[in-house]
């Protein structure tokens, strides 16, 4: 086992806008209060208007610093903000609204060797709704499996990758330029794939993150047509990443993303607004899959309870 002062040191970055009166005294104290003492733990306060100064300056650990910007820089820079920041070898964007468990550090430093180096390291997660409750569990399976396969496991709802059951290798994290795509939907996923596709990574089957899920995600409220180039944009990506396995794994992702357009799609109150979307996401991933297709088995699996 290694000892304290061997252990590589791992920041945990928690961006904040007007949540004083949420969950981000928890989410603060969960991070100092890590089984893995070797920490150190960056609050990016975005320019908020409510008493989140007072909150975090009561907290006194050495472990902690908090810079309050002078400016709202908006959540994709509020995140690369804390990832420079960062001067531990790992580093862990942990949302305001999400959870870990006390271990989940140590959990997975653990699942690497001394001296071993990884692009990512992931752990199973939980769903859980606005009241904490859970809804889902998903532990990792992804042990052991390629780069391909760990593609095609999230393709297929066997592998769940969210922020807060990742850790990501600062430096590689930065080298990549952080959290970025074109419509900052997937600026988690770009990142996720490319280190983990290029510098490997560690699974650890155990679930010990949770991942708040309510009406307020902010993905909900962005249009279909921008999810769309995220989508293309990262199905572009893991071509570069894996170009032998390109023509297997881009026609999987574009019947998975086609239906996931066609979920979103279904959510508008427009008639006319839907049916655009259904033929836009329709041509935009290459015809893969017709709506009508993708409805008569939806109402197919409802009637068998599915």
């Amino acid at each position: 086992m290694m000892s304290n002062s061997s252990k590589p040191l791992v920041t945990i970055g928690i961006p904040t806008y007007n949540r004083a009166d949420g969950n981000l005294r928890k989410v603060i104290e969960r991070s100092l209060g890590q089984s893995y003492e070797n920490i150190e733990v960056v609050v990016s306060d975005n320019c908020s208007t409510d008493h989140t100064p007072e909150l975090v300056q009561s907290i006194t650990d050495p472990r902690l610093r908090y810079i309050r910007q002078k400016t709202n820089i908006g959540p994709t820079n509020n995140f690369n903000f804390c990832m420079n920041e960062a001067r531990g070898k790992y580093f862990l964007l942990f949302h305001d609204d999400d959870m870990i468990d006390e271990d989940f550090v140590e959990s997975c430093m653990a699942s690497i060797e001394p001296g071993q180096t990884v692009g990512t390291i992931h752990t199973g997660v939980r769903i859980i709704d606005e009241h904490g409750l859970v809804r889902e569990e998903h532990p990792n399976k992804a042990g052991g499996v390629s780069a391909a396969d760990f593609i095609r496991g999230w393709y297929r709802g066997s592998t769940a990758l969210y922020l807060c059951n990742t850790l990501y290798n600062t430096a590689r994290l930065k080298e990549v330029g952080g959290f970025a795509s074109k419509k900052n939907l997937f600026n988690d996923l770009m990142p996720t794939f490319t280190l983990a596709t290029k510098y490997g990574r560690a699974d650890v089957a155990d679930i010990k993150a949770s991942f708040r899920r309510h009406p307020g995600n902010r993905g909900s409220r962005f249009p279909v047509q921008d999810w769309t180039v995220d989508s293309l944009q990262l199905l572009d990506l893991v071509c570069d990443l894996l170009p032998g396995e390109c023509p297997e794994l881009k026609a999987e992702g574009q019947r998975y993303f086609c239906k996931k357009m066609y979920w979103y799609a279904s959510r508008s109150t427009s008639a006319r607004q839907r049916l655009m979307d259904y033929m836009r996401s329709y041509r935009a991933f290459d015809y893969s899959i017709s709506p009508l297709s993708y409805f008569y088995a939806k109402k197919f699996r409802r009637r068998l309870g599915l």
